[in-house]
């Protein structure tokens, strides 16, 4: 299966010819490219890649393999994988099968041995693009047109094919040495305080972050994407949380309007997604990113303590901080391209980052946002 020849094929005419592993087919979508070194099985679980094929700049992928635990979700929702070097077989005492068995397991088809430093300087001159990647379809030209055919990022509502289908609860904390995963009386009883009640939005929730929740005190109900205002407050949460998800935060329906419907009755924390929406809510507005932010080494300045982080990230989509009219503070800005990063809404105990602060995979300098939040609850 790894011999098989396989085609990228960019809607602007661009070509790359590789290997096939993984599953043999073909998959479409927008490709981006992730900066983590490691990290990928977090990375192929992350529901915020729906509808997107992901280029690892990193070139050797497939060295630890695939575990059970590593995963941020209940399935991976990379359409497709793109290597410079795949290696079959894992090299981990955690390993539980390869990464190529993983993904054709399914139905991912992945692509190694093409120059993914070419692919990446070329998302980044042109900015992000559709493409189709097939290892059943060589016919480059074919690929190309059908890349040209494809419907953009933008007016997507892919958070609907990734959020919960009903309401759940989630009672695993952080995994720590000598006591397995941690439960919410665990850290109240570590905080000297009592549990909060913290509804959480999955617009496309990574693990981690309930994980992180629940780490800090917080008894967690999970909430479909488009459930109503006055359903979640019936609930009678101490906060809320908007999560992290795919696509385009304009086209998720209805989840400005029952955000705007929250804000000032409870306080309110979002991430990635959550972040735009929260934008929207406030009667903001988002716009696409030329190529996006996607890995796990971002620098990011709190403008509230001068400090600066080392942050994970994966979004397309940015809030215009001039739309907002004053409504909120920037907190937080990308230091690379002086994008808003964070927003605290004023008067209100609400507040919202651009980026991963629950990590898997990346750097855990923003973990203290989780305390933070139940500093606002309590408060």
């Amino acid at each position: 299966m790894k011999s098989a020849p396989a085609v990228l094929a960019l809607a602007d005419g661009t070509v790359f010819r590789g290997r096939a592993f993984g599953a043999l087919g073909e998959a479409s979508g927008e490709i981006v490219f992730n900066t983590s070194m490691t990290g990928y099985q977090e990375i192929l679980t992350d529901p915020s890649y729906e509808g997107q094929l992901v280029a690892m700049t990193y070139p050797e992928i497939g060295n630890v393999g695939v575990n059970r635990e590593d995963v941020e979700s209940r399935r991976p929702y990379v359409r497709g994988f793109v290597v410079r070097d795949y290696r079959d077989a894992p090299s981990s005492w955690r390993a539980d099968e390869s990464l190529g068995s993983y993904l054709a397991r399914h139905g991912i088809p992945g692509i190694e041995g093409i120059d993914t430093r070419a692919l990446v300087r070329l998302l980044r001159d042109k900015g992000s693009q559709e493409g189709v990647l097939s290892s059943t379809d060589l016919d480059a030209e074919r690929l190309v047109r059908k890349a040209k055919a494809l419907p953009p990022m933008t007016g997507q509502n892919l958070a609907a094919k990734v959020t919960c289908a009903e309401l759940y609860e989630w009672t695993e904390g952080p995994w720590k040495l000598g006591k397995g995963y941690t439960t919410a009386s665990d850290a109240a009883a570590a905080r000297g305080g009592k549990i909060l009640r913290v509804v959480a939005y999955d617009y496309g929730i990574k693990f981690n972050i309930l994980r992180n929740l629940v780490g800090v005190g917080c008894a967690v109900q999970v909430v479909p994407a488009g459930t109503p205002a006055q359903d979640v407050l019936a609930l009678r949460p101490d906060g809320v949380f908007l999560s992290n998800g795919p696509g385009d935060p304009d086209a998720v329906t209805g989840a400005p309007e029952a955000v705007a419907a929250l804000l000032g009755k409870v306080p309110v924390f979002g991430i990635c997604l959550g972040h735009q929406i929260l934008g929207l809510a406030l009667g903001g507005t988002t716009y696409k990113l030329k190529f996006g932010h996607h890995g796990g080494n971002q620098p990011v300045k709190d403008l509230t303590t001068s400090k600066v982080e080392i942050t994970a990230q994966n979004h397309g989509f940015a809030v215009d901080i001039d739309s907002l009219e004053g409504k909120a503070d920037v907190t937080h800005v990308n230091l690379n391209d002086r994008t808003v990063e964070g927003l605290a809404v004023r008067g209100q105990p609400t507040f919202s980052v651009q980026y991963h602060p629950e990590a898997s995979p990346g750097p855990h300098d923003a973990n203290y946002l989780f305390r933070r939040f139940v500093d606002l609850m309590e408060s």
